[in-house]
């Protein structure tokens, strides 16, 4: 990674706390407004400090062994983290994608070991992020040409022309400011997509085939990757940024938290968008889906609904801090000892990886590929 493409990075990371113009929220209607509603505010406040533990040991290896965990490389005013420490029985490298800088943990094992293992521990520390809306514009707040052609740019998985381009044409319609393109996608992924829960690990993001099949179902992955596409198609910079759930909400929204002990399916994707004189802002229209489908017995079709509103207020600008990024790449490819890459590029990396017996492990089967991710709360 160039130092040029580092400094950007951090630059563009550091200013997504600024804020610009005012915005007029959609009202909720008088009928919820009488019920009791959940809070879900999330400001930012005090850091939260976590050992996060990923353990792998995998089964029947046989051949070439490899193995590749993703370590957190993203460093700004919502996130810290140190390098980490590794137990293993195989070879240890660390790679960086060249492209997005994602850091990751790459072991190769002698053949014939009977039992491969690898424990990477990150200490991290995390709080909520959320735009004030009322305060006014930094006008020194922009990209520049290199850093927005960089954010708007395809990937595999995100194409920004045929379907894709239409889509985001259609939503966005006559719209030319940035904030008022971001808000009209956010709300048509909210109205159009919907959470698949028999969708396989939280889904593989191919957004041209969503649109292209009218299938609008699945996971965060898919619904945030298709905004962030959409978003792209639309001339607005934004960003997929690849996680897990660390702890429980505290708001009290079960489905918006994660069990500390075991962590093995909490990933999350987020998303940003960049909005001049703001900065990167923090969305997340996949959590509102979530909320909607199985915050509650009943599938949650209202925005206005007590239960779905406060979230879908507050995640156009907000994060709630008990989530870790690991990275924000695309097209990764995953490297041997030599530094070679295996196989094709992932879409991807938010889940342990592995490759033995001349082909990959199933990564979204943490049980028969025996991984677990885990969080422990630290007081300083």
């Amino acid at each position: 990674m160039t130092t040029d493409r580092r400094a950007f990075l951090a630059r563009a990371a550091a200013c997504g706390a600024l804020a610009s113009t005012p915005f007029a929220w959609p009202r909720v209607s008088s009928a919820a407004q009488a019920q009791s509603a959940p809070s879900f505010n999330p400001v930012p406040g005090d850091w939260r400090r976590f050992a996060v533990t990923t353990r792998v040991d995998l089964q029947n290896a046989s051949g070439q062994t490899l193995m590749w965990l993703p370590a957190p490389s993203v460093q700004n005013d919502w996130q810290q983290s140190d390098v980490g420490t590794v137990t293993t029985n195989g070879q240890v490298t660390w790679r960086e994608d060249p492209r997005y800088g994602a850091r990751m943990l790459a072991v190769s094992f002698a053949a014939g070991e009977p039992a491969p293992f690898v424990e990477l521990t990150n200490r991290v520390q995390t709080r909520s992020r959320a735009i004030d809306w009322s305060a006014p514009a930094d006008a020194t707040v922009v990209l520049d040409a290199q850093e927005r052609a960089f954010w708007l740019a395809p990937t595999e998985l995100l194409p920004t022309d045929g379907v894709v381009r239409q889509t985001a044409q259609s939503i966005v319609r006559s719209a030319d400011a940035d904030a008022v393109k971001a808000r009209k996608i956010f709300d048509w992924i909210v109205v159009n997509t919907f959470r698949e829960p028999t969708t396989k690990g939280c889904g593989p993001g191919d957004i041209a085939s969503m649109l292209s099949n009218n299938n609008l179902g699945g996971k965060c992955a898919d619904i945030n990757a298709l905004f962030v596409g959409l978003c792209r198609a639309a001339g607005v910079p934004a960003r997929d940024v690849y996680g897990v759930r660390l702890a429980p909400s505290a708001f009290h929204y079960k489905q918006l938290g994660g069990n500390s002990a075991d962590l093995s399916g909490a990933q999350h994707c987020r998303a940003e968008v960049f909005l001049n004189g703001r900065g990167w802002v923090a969305m997340d229209p996949a959590d509102v889906t979530k909320v909607m489908r199985h915050e509650t017995p009943e599938w949650l079709r209202d925005v206005n609904h007590p239960v779905v509103a406060p979230v879908y207020k507050a995640l156009f600008g907000a994060w709630e801090g008990n989530w870790m990024a690991w990275n924000m790449a695309h097209d990764v490819r995953l490297p041997d000892a030599s530094g070679q890459a295996v196989g094709d590029p992932v879409g991807f990396l938010m889940y342990p990886m592995a490759f033995t017996n001349g082909q990959f492990v199933d990564q979204y089967q943490p049980k028969a590929f025996k991984y677990v991710i885990s969080a422990q709360a630290l007081s300083a």
